[in-house]
């Protein structure tokens, strides 16, 4: 997915404020104040990443490294609302794969992917540990159950 440039600037003094309840050089907040970056952005710019990792003074790339290990956190700007398939055991026998396929046509996206107006992001997860609902789908806190591929657009209208 491409983003044009005025997604992609950050107003860099929303970090500056944020970064006034860490203490600097302390790297054990690194994950706390990633959280709160992320939440205040939406996801991590790498400008953002930059700064953090000056201000706890340690190198980009433990930041980067800590960044691109947990799934919590993306390097790209997500959707408003997020949309997990799951693909678990139970899920995938019930039909997830032409559930998750439905919502790829539907979203004009693949999984892992973002909708161009940052409405929707599709992600696949391997248990949303509601296998007496397969097939499901979780949209931001919300649970579907017993999915199917013709309740996608139903599912999606709830969200627009």
């Amino acid at each position: 997915m491409e983003m044009n440039s005025a997604i992609m600037e950050i107003d860099m003094t929303r970090l500056e404020e944020l970064l006034e309840d860490y203490e600097s050089g302390d790297e054990s907040l690194l994950i706390p104040l990633l959280q709160a970056a992320q939440k205040a952005y939406g996801y991590l710019p790498m400008p953002a990443l930059e700064r953090i990792a000056e201000h706890l003074r340690i190198s980009i790339s433990q930041v980067y490294g800590v960044v691109t290990f947990y799934t919590q956190f993306s390097l790209t700007p997500r959707g408003a609302n997020t949309i997990k398939v799951c693909c678990g055991t139970a899920c995938h026998v019930r039909g997830g794969k032409a559930i998750l396929e439905a919502f790829e046509r539907a979203l004009g996206i693949k999984a892992c992917e973002t909708t161009e107006d940052l409405k929707f992001t599709l992600e696949t997860v391997a248990c949303l540990g509601t296998c007496f609902l397969s097939p499901v789908v979780m949209v931001n806190d919300k649970y579907f159950g017993r999915m199917t591929s013709k309740k996608v657009d139903a599912v999606l209208k709830q969200f627009d």
